[in-house]
């Protein structure tokens, strides 16, 4: 390994989060400040609201029946002609 490439590593470095708690970790920073952290994020407290998704097919199909249909367009047919050849052309 080449030296003095690598960062300084701090093996007690002190993290701070928005609610107040404080830890050590390590990393290349000596002091370090969060948003948020085990102790005030919903998912690890407890607190996280689930979404309820049962019925969402029914939901769907209430919406898709209150929907009126399309009216059909009519659709003009176009009519080709086929090139005329010099053959034909030379015949008439």
């Amino acid at each position: 390994m080449k030296k003095d490439i690598h960062p300084k590593y701090f093996p007690k470095a002190k993290i701070t989060c928005g609610c107040g708690h404080t830890f050590s970790f390590g990393d290349t920073k000596e002091d370090l400040k969060v948003d948020i952290c085990s102790h005030c994020h919903p998912f690890y407290t407890g607190s996280q609201q689930l979404i309820d998704t049962a019925g969402r097919v029914e939901r769907f199909k209430a919406r898709q029946s209150k929907i009126q249909p399309k009216k059909e367009r009519k659709i003009k047919k176009k009519v080709i002609e086929k090139p005329v050849t010099k053959k034909e052309k030379r015949g008439k």
